[in-house]
């Protein structure tokens, strides 16, 4: 039987696993399940890999709080490689057998099924339609970011979940990276007193970067673009340390690098339609060089005709790749944050100025890409994967608090656990075992659909503003709700 490995991690991204017991104070704790007690009965709707993260806690440590009973998904070759893999976690030697529905069967699947719960990890724009109908169907939802890709999707899911009080839970794995929560509680000490501004740089590499034009994500009526498939974990990350809500937004921004245009400016030449069988380009990703990939998406061509390696170059690209947003803040901070989409290197750097101080983040994610020995891009995880040695930028991350008339000094920040700078497994922790949680967090990393909606705000409205080269205030998008305080707006409704 062919091995499976459904890990969330995206392989062109960094390698981010820190390891595998967390520094003090990083896992919140949570009680044993009392005997006897009813296992939460999950549903998966969009079995891609992103879907990976979940299936496997659901088979492995969180299985003694939750099981999987059906799959969603309109692939079927899909389902097949996650029903393998539940099959042989659970030990059967084969396929598990769950059943399988399509989108148009979300309804009958709940009630059949007896769903608790839905786990929506499918295309960004399907979100706010899969969580309203699961919503009113009687189950809750565990949702991917983005929560949705506009603001009509904003309004949609408000209604649900006003009209019938279920749950939406937000999966912001970053706020769980101990050196974003770290950052958290230094704002929130007053070390750095009233925070004045935020700068935040995000850099994504030409080898995770360029995926995002290799996919469905390259037409912003999927995913809203960069500014909210992307940065909706980094406006988060804003709203949750200043622990404050955005009100006026403007950005700047364009497609640089990336599509036909560019390429033919810089006179690359002809492109491969698509990556599977090019030969030593760097732009391109060959399928067949990951298993998972070749399981979930070169076999299942067939069904849908769903192109996962799409040439970064190719026509009919609407999303950007360089982009800069300047946001207000109620309590009165100012935002400037900026996503490049093509850096030799990847990573992040946040400073925070306050009225006392100075807090400075920086994280190296990957130092620099090396290619394999063709001169294209290599998947080896001995390769592009490993933490290859850089002395001028080596990998990690450094958190310096600096006060006036003081110097700097650097901050520890503990080791976490997982993927995504060791947030992913504590963040499952929250997801499947939070009604087991002892105590309140004081970081208050558990996430919200309003957390969601907040996040989507920024970048909705810097969609809006790249359309009319104007600044956008937040409340006039008509979200469905009051970020601040999660009500209803005070203003007449405003039509889906």
């Amino acid at each position: 039987m062919t091995k499976h490995s459904p890990v969330d991690q995206n392989p062109t991204a960094p390698a981010s696993s820190t390891g595998t017991r967390a520094g003090p104070g990083v896992v919140p704790d949570f009680t044993a399940p009392p005997p006897g007690r009813r296992r939460t009965r999950y549903a998966v709707a969009g079995t891609g890999h992103r879907a990976g993260m979940y299936v496997t806690a659901l088979t492995g440590e969180h299985a003694d709080v939750g099981e999987l009973v059906a799959w969603l998904d309109p692939n079927p070759a899909r389902i097949d490689y996650y029903d393998a893999y539940v099959g042989q976690a659970l030990g059967s030697g084969a396929p598990a057998g769950l059943p399988r529905y399509g989108p148009e069967d979300l309804e009958t699947m709940i009630a059949e099924q007896a769903v608790d719960s839905v786990v929506i990890t499918s295309v960004d724009r399907t979100h706010a339609e899969l969580v309203d109908r699961a919503l009113r169907a009687g189950a809750d939802v565990v949702v991917e970011k983005p929560l949705t890709t506009d603001a009509a999707g904003c309004r949609r899911i408000t209604a649900a979940v006003a009209d019938t009080g279920r749950d939406v839970v937000m999966t912001f794995n970053y706020r769980y990276a101990p050196r974003n929560s770290s950052l958290r509680r230094l704002i929130g000490s007053g070390a750095i007193g009233q925070v004045t501004g935020v700068h935040f740089e995000w850099a994504l590499d030409t080898m995770h970067g360029a995926d995002y034009f290799r996919r469905w994500h390259r037409d912003k009526t999927n995913s809203g673009g960069l500014l909210v498939h992307k940065a909706s974990h980094h406006f988060d990350l804003v709203n949750w340390w200043l622990d404050d809500v955005p009100v006026r937004v403007f950005a700047s921004g364009a497609l640089r690098f990336y599509g036909d245009k560019n390429a033919a400016g810089r006179g690359m030449g002809p492109r491969p339609e698509r990556g599977t069988g090019a030969q030593g380009d760097p732009f391109s990703l060959d399928l067949r060089d990951d298993p998972r990939l070749e399981a979930l998406y070169l076999r299942a061509e067939e069904h849908d005709g769903y192109l996962r390696d799409q040439d970064p170059f190719a026509p009919g690209i609407t999303i950007e790749d360089n982009l800069s947003v300047l946001v207000d803040y109620e309590g009165g901070a100012t935002l400037s944050y900026s996503l490049n989409a093509h850096s030799p290197w990847e990573g992040y750097k946040v400073t925070v100025n306050g009225t006392e101080g100075r807090a400075e983040l920086q994280v190296v994610e990957r130092g620099h890409l090396q290619l394999g020995t063709d001169g294209g891009i290599d998947l080896d995880p001995s390769a592009a994967h490993a933490q290859l040695a850089d002395e001028i930028r080596p990998t990690g991350h450094r958190l310096v608090l600096q006060r006036h008339w003081s110097r700097a000094e650097e901050v520890p920040v503990p080791e976490g656990i997982g993927g995504h700078g060791g947030g992913d497994a504590i963040l499952l922790k929250d997801v499947f075992r939070r009604e087991l949680r002892v105590g309140e967090d004081p970081l208050n990393r558990s996430a919200g659909y309003l957390d969601g909606v907040r996040a989507v705000a920024v970048g909705a409205a810097a969609n809006q503003s790249l359309v009319t080269g104007l600044p956008v205030m937040v409340e006039d998008l008509g979200l469905g709700v009051r970020l601040a305080d999660g009500q209803p707006p005070a203003g007449p409704a405003v039509s889906p």
